[in-house]
């Protein structure tokens, strides 16, 4: 925030990149989604408590769910065809397990995988094991405003696994959890009224729980925000417009320059800015370099070595901070690099 209140400081935006935790071989091309939840006949709470607390926060409720299945397995495939990462993306509508007399371990055997994979005509298997969402309902008096608001907060849980024909086991179990939140304000108590029934939060947060595993199963884009010093000399303001109109080549020559014949925080912010050119051109590994050299500066600009550590907040380090947190991504996007090239292997014959 002190940074980006200074007026040399440009921000700007970047979409890139990360691997997924999972890799398919490029081989695996059709996958079929099948719902291997258990039926719940009677969705009702499982747990649900009431207290009162000190404070503006009148009632709390939590209640426990089980998700609804077919709604959960539908919005998967929907999300996983939406992203074009397979050839075919197909649905299998029955719930394996709803004609189940005796409860069973929920992972499919390798007989039910090669049955499903050959009748579906898919390469493998994508099940959804479980879908669990814990739900607190809070009222509160937010006395500055004069009104009661009514919160809903709910945690959603979904389990998936993933098979292989011919194999004994799961190739991976992913469990992975998001929140979704809804929020209604009245001039009294009865707000309550107006929030979302449990019907339609467990709808909602079913289908919901369909797109959570995709950042786990795909490689996704992620936006991060990222600043350019402007200010300070004829370079630094040149190649900040440079920069603006995207010649990257041009404005790294006039860091380069900055960063070559001047000291403490100019070099600092010289360094930075080219780790961001670099950044912008897809070299990571050399934007890393810049990055760490851009840390190493603002090591001695903020002082570091001099300070009681313990009792330093974000506005004390400002450079040091601000560079550690950019290498600290930096970083993640180097080490994900040939796992993400892996997983986007599929669609070099496209090219």
């Amino acid at each position: 925030m002190l940074l980006a209140g200074c007026q040399t400081v440009e921000p700007l935006a970047i979409d890139y990149m990360l691997p997924a935790d999972v890799s398919f071989p490029p081989s695996l091309k059709r996958v079929a989604i099948v719902n291997n939840m258990p039926e719940v006949p009677d969705n009702k709470p499982i747990l649900a408590k009431e207290k009162k607390k000190d404070g503006f926060e009148i009632a709390r409720k939590i209640d426990y769910y089980n998700g609804n299945g077919a709604i959960t397995a539908e919005a998967l495939a929907e999300a996983l065809a939406h992203e074009n990462y397979f050839n075919e993306v197909v649905i299998c509508d029955s719930a394996l397990r709803a004609h189940d007399v005796t409860p069973r371990e929920g992972a499919l055997s390798e007989t039910e995988v090669n049955r499903l994979a050959h009748e579906l005509d898919v390469d493998f298997l994508i099940a959804l094991e479980n879908v669990q969402i814990r739900a607190v309902r809070r009222i509160s008096y937010l006395k500055s405003w004069g009104i009661y608001q009514g919160t809903v907060d709910a945690k959603v849980y979904p389990t998936v696994r993933v098979y292989l024909p011919d194999r004994s086991t799961p190739m991976v179990t992913i469990s992975a959890k998001d929140s979704i939140f809804w929020e209604e304000t009245g001039n009294g108590p009865f707000v309550q009224s107006h929030l979302i029934n449990e019907e339609d939060l467990i709808k909602q947060a079913s289908e919901f729980a369909g797109s959570i595993p995709i950042k786990k199963l795909l490689p996704y884009w992620k936006t991060a925000n990222r600043y350019l010093f402007c200010g300070g000399s004829v370079n630094m303001r040149d190649a900040a417009v440079y920069a603006g109109d995207k010649k990257w080549g041009t404005a790294i020559e006039l860091w380069k320059q900055t960063y070559a014949t001047k000291k403490g925080k100019k070099k600092m912010q010289a360094a930075y800015n080219l780790a961001v050119g670099y950044e912008m051109q897809d070299s990571i590994a050399t934007a890393l370099d810049w990055a760490l050299k851009a840390q190493a500066e603002a090591r001695i600009v903020d002082g570091v070595d001099k300070k009681d550590l313990t009792h330093l907040g974000k506005a004390d380090l400002p450079y040091y901070i601000l560079t550690t947190l950019y290498v600290t991504e930096l970083e993640e996007r180097k080490a994900g690099l040939s796992r993400l090239n892996m997983q986007m292997q599929r669609f070099n014959d496209d090219f």
